[in-house]
């Protein structure tokens, strides 16, 4: 399990990865409903083990028109001009993800698999997942 981490203000990327905030952002967007509030903690390892749990149901969500195939989810990239499914696919038992036909689109678990599809930060995403599946702080 990750250990807990602080999240920061936006505008102080956490984890430097894809979805991490670069630039300053607004009061009014960081007042927006699922966004972390300055010092609430966040126990990204404890939301990505709820949410690999039902990984297949928030896939469904997510990506509806997708099917599942052994314990992969395959879909269209809501992301972009993707004619049909293939390319993109999520492992349903580790929660790995990729867009084999887009060299930066992957990850390794549902925290950045929601931020992917959100266009949001890791800790927006975490923190709204967290809210969805009942994971407390």
């Amino acid at each position: 399990m990750e250990p807990t981490e602080e999240v920061r203000p936006l505008g102080h990327g956490i984890r430097g990865g894809r979805g991490a905030s670069r630039g300053t952002e607004s009061a009014a967007s960081v007042a927006r409903p699922g966004a972390p509030r300055k010092g609430r903690r966040i126990d990204f390892g404890a939301v990505n083990a709820v949410a690999l749990a039902s990984l297949p149901a928030l896939c469904a969500r997510w990506l509806p028109d997708g099917r599942r195939s052994g314990q992969e989810w395959i879909a269209r990239n809501p992301k972009r001009a993707d004619r049909r499914p293939g390319s993109f696919k999520v492992n349903l038992e580790t929660g790995r993800w990729a867009d084999f036909a887009v060299e930066d689109a992957r990850g390794g678990d549902p925290v950045s698999l929601a931020a992917y599809l959100t266009g949001s930060t890791q800790a927006e995403a975490a923190a709204r997942l967290a809210e969805m599946l009942g994971v407390r702080p």
